[in-house]
């Protein structure tokens, strides 16, 4: 009981060194997640409460990297590290393995092709990295969830999950990686760094993918 209310102490004296700027943006990303990213959202955000794991989850960071930008659905700063997280969410039947650089989705007889999202986030986790240097790079992970209600016909490869899974899958993570001191540093560097959240930047983004 002593250690439980030790770290819901942690986690209230975490909660409450955020700044009200960052309730702002916050409440701003949330308005603007698709169904999917709401869902891995609330699911990492209920994980760290119940899990009683300090941490804390930021949604759709807009990076610049090599003259261009990278959009991350989701960071997970914890004590178990950093975790970069791609949200795909899909119905219908899902094709792919690790290696290919396209994934198909099969629905009501229609196929269509997908970016591997493996290969997505390494360009995500690669922009972490380089944002948090003084991180072992065995500290930053990378993770796949899907939502919807999408099945997959092959095997789901490493660190690809659907979202019931995320416990599961954090769970094999070793604990007390982060004190909060790093937790916090990390946070507070990549709310200095990330661009701003807002239509303009999503635009920006978007001529930037278009000239890939």
């Amino acid at each position: 009981m002593l250690d439980f209310w030790y770290i819901f102490g942690l986690l209230v004296s975490f909660i409450f060194g955020v700044s009200y700027g960052y309730k702002k943006k916050q409440h701003h990303e949330q308005k603007n997640l698709n169904i999917g990213e709401a869902l891995v959202s609330k699911k990492l955000n209920d994980y760290l409460f119940h899990e009683q794991t300090a941490g804390i989850v930021v949604n759709n960071v807009t990076l610049s990297i090599d003259g261009s930008t990278t959009q991350i659905d989701h960071v997970l700063i914890c004590t178990k590290g950093v975790f970069v997280i791609e949200t795909k969410h899909y119905s219908g039947w899902i094709y792919g393995d690790s290696k290919q650089k396209q994934w198909m989705q099969v629905l009501f007889k229609k196929r269509s092709q997908f970016q591997n999202p493996i290969h997505q986030n390494y360009r995500h986790i690669k922009a972490i990295q380089a944002l948090f240097d003084f991180v072992p790079t065995d500290q930053i992970k990378s993770l796949v969830v899907f939502t919807g209600d999408g099945e997959f016909k092959t095997s789901r490869p490493k660190d690809v999950v659907l979202l019931d899974g995320i416990k599961d899958w954090m769970n094999q993570h070793e604990n007390h990686v982060f004190t909060l001191n790093r937790i916090q540093f990390c946070y507070g560097r990549l709310e200095y760094l990330r661009m701003s959240d807002n239509e303009q930047t999503d635009k920006l983004h978007l001529q930037n993918l278009s000239k890939r």
